[in-house]
């Protein structure tokens, strides 16, 4: 007399599958379908989210990303550490996160670390847990009781210098 076991072939207390297959339908689904859930407020929405055709990398906790160069990306979001160099829209590094490297985006919110070179080109925004080290170029910038930055900082995106020196490291001329 074969026994047979409690876990397999159990059809009679078979719970719901957390995942359902593709085309298969749930009892619920009508009921979701008549009354959807409420959406979520438009700027918690958007800043959690990604728009259909904007590419999004994650590198998630405990993993480390090392010698490469990312690029096409819209949004990277760090949470584990990151040594690379990319050009990108928006970069967004956790508490826990590091970048170690070079990056020219658009927007920057630092909650960890980032060492290197800097270039937001429209905004910088340091948290209170974030620290910033490096050569750090910004349109404007944002940072929270507790932020740090340090470095060569500098306003302002253009890559050329003025090569005139302002009023104040002037030597002064006597007057006549």
């Amino acid at each position: 007399m074969a026994l047979q076991s409690p876990f397999f072939n159990n059809t009679s207390k078979r719970e719901p599958e957390p995942y359902p297959r593709p085309g298969a339908t749930t009892p619920n689904a009508a009921a979701v379908a008549a009354n959807p859930a409420p959406a979520a407020t438009a700027p918690a929405a958007a800043a959690s989210t990604v728009k259909e055709g904007e590419s999004k990398l994650t590198v998630g906790p405990n993993i480390k990303l090392k010698g490469v160069e990312i690029t096409d990306c819209d949004t990277l979001v760090v949470e584990g550490s990151v040594e690379a160099t990319m050009d990108s829209r928006v970069i967004q590094i956790s508490e826990r996160g590091a970048f170690k490297g070079s990056a020219e985006i658009d927007v920057a919110e630092i909650r960890g670390l980032f060492e290197g070179n800097l270039t937001a080109r429209q905004k910088l925004v340091i948290y209170s847990t974030g620290k910033v080290t490096g050569r750090v170029r910004y349109g404007k910038v944002v940072i929270e009781e507790g932020g740090q930055l340090s470095g060569e900082v500098e306003a302002g995106t253009s890559s050329t210098r003025s090569t005139t020196q302002p009023a104040a490291a002037r030597p002064l001329q006597p007057v006549q």
